[in-house]
């Protein structure tokens, strides 16, 4: 009973603060340019490099934000496209995917 240690539980990688990731992301020689990264990135980084499966999200959001403002940027460019032919029944369409989309943002940050 001596010898018996309280073992220390590891914090879950989501408590974990961004510092604290980036620590570990530099011991694993596996993930490079860990500064960049913002917390969800080194999340994913650190679990793809551990082996660990990633559990979908309970939203059902799977894009990141990067990704949808991506999407954005595409539509924004199609809607300027059809407002110079006059097409204002695209341009609406264009403007409410443009409008969901940037509501997926809020609710995927």
């Amino acid at each position: 009973m001596g010898n018996a240690r309280k073992q220390t539980k590891e914090k879950p990688l989501d408590k974990m603060t961004a510092k604290e990731l980036r620590d570990i992301a530099q011991g694993l020689p596996d993930i490079t340019g860990a500064h960049g990264m913002n917390k969800s990135e080194l999340i994913s980084a650190i679990k793809k490099a551990k082996g660990i499966e990633e559990a979908s999200s309970k939203k059902g959001f799977d894009a990141t934000t990067r990704q949808i403002k991506a999407k954005i940027q595409e539509l924004k460019k199609q809607r300027v496209e059809f407002k110079s032919q006059n097409n204002k029944k695209m341009t609406e369409i264009l403007r409410r995917r443009i409008n969901r989309l940037k509501k997926q943002t809020r609710k995927a940050g």
